[in-house]
């Protein structure tokens, strides 16, 4: 009997320190209340921000910095946004502008997150309750009570208490939509005309079509039956704005039997001996159609799988782009090399602006 009246005591002990259970002799022994109307449940263990003062107060230093660096990630983001503008010329502007601006929304979002977390679990009331269903509309004992219930709540979260707690997670909250505000301010409309910026590339009547990125010229003889070339201007080098040019002229080389071919009437002309040019910027978001299936002939764009048919003048026959791609009118010169007879005669890339 020693034995237990000792095993009691040091449980009471380990629970007292705790706010909300108190010991309880059963006779036996000392045990904790939570333990007496709650059996079968293990006994509370008290944290160590419930023991010690200056724990305590160091998980509340922890968490408000955590909130302060929230603010400080967001306010980053959009800084970065400005201080790293993307320059179409240089691919290394647009992965600095990636790189800082998601280094700031990273830090506001994992602080934001862990600084929450962090508070609940250890410096928030820890203790189990039931509350008891009451009908929808309570009597005004009920209602004052609940007052009593929100003003403990606001005890136990320490919200009105801690203030830098609480002043940190309001400016972190505040501070938090704005790199959203700044970005999507680059979606905003552009001063020129998007459909006049695609109709436009570096193809002009007698530009010989060229490797890429070599920027050597092929022959008709050189695409062999089911070969695919990805191909560029040959005088791309001369553009002002290389990389937005070759974003646009870009196209893809593919030669097929003459007879697969289903060619309107007033594209006859547009080939040359089964080989066809088409534009490789996808009709649906813009990004590059790289894949060509040589026994179906069908072209696949990686980013959302629409698929276009080479026989059949580029249709789209799956995924979600809106129209075919551009074709590229062409013909051999007296040299034999491949070169185009025009520009493209519709804007390529995108279809979610408006085309006139």
């Amino acid at each position: 009997m020693a034995q237990d009246d000792n095993s009691g005591k040091d449980l009471a002990a380990a629970n007292s320190s705790s706010h909300d259970v108190a010991p309880v002799d059963t006779g036996v022994g000392v045990v904790s209340k939570d333990a007496v109307e709650n059996p079968g449940h293990p006994p509370h263990r008290p944290r160590v921000t419930d023991l010690d003062p200056k724990k305590d107060k160091q998980a509340e230093r922890t968490v408000y910095t955590l909130f302060f660096l929230s603010a400080v990630g967001s306010l980053w983001a959009v800084a970065a946004y400005m201080l790293f503008p993307i320059d179409s010329a240089n691919m290394e502007t647009v992965r600095a502008n990636n790189l800082f601006i998601g280094l700031g929304a990273t830090l506001a979002l994992l602080a934001l997150g862990i600084g929450a977390v962090h508070w609940g679990k250890a410096l928030m009331a820890d203790h189990e309750s039931v509350d008891e269903r009451h009908p929808v509309r309570g009597t005004d004992e009920t209602r004052a009570r609940a007052i009593e219930i929100f003003e403990e709540a606001n005890e136990e979260s320490g919200f009105g208490r801690r203030s830098l707690i609480r002043n940190s997670l309001i400016g972190a909250l505040v501070v938090f939509p704005l790199p959203a505000v700044a970005l999507f301010r680059g979606l905003a409309p552009y001063d020129e005309d998007p459909v006049e910026l695609l109709k436009q590339t570096m193809w002009k009547k007698g530009t010989r079509l060229a490797r890429d990125p070599s920027g050597t010229p092929i022959k008709a003889s050189d695409v062999t039956l089911g070969s695919a070339f990805h191909v560029i201007p040959e005088d791309l080098s001369t553009a002002e704005n290389m990389l937005e040019e070759k974003a646009k002229a870009i196209v893809l080389l593919m030669r097929l039997k003459p007879e697969d071919l289903n060619e309107l009437p007033e594209r006859k002309d547009w080939s040359y001996n089964g080989i066809v040019a088409y534009s490789k910027v996808c009709t649906h978001v813009g990004c590059p159609v790289a894949l060509y299936e040589q026994q179906t002939h069908h072209l696949l764009c990686p980013c959302h799988q629409s698929q276009f048919d080479v026989t059949n003048h580029c249709a789209v026959i799956f995924g979600p782009a809106a129209r075919p791609l551009p074709q590229l009118p062409i013909a051999v010169d007296d040299e034999g090399y491949l070169i185009a007879q025009s520009d493209f005669t519709e804007p390529v890339g995108p279809s979610f602006w408006e085309r006139h």
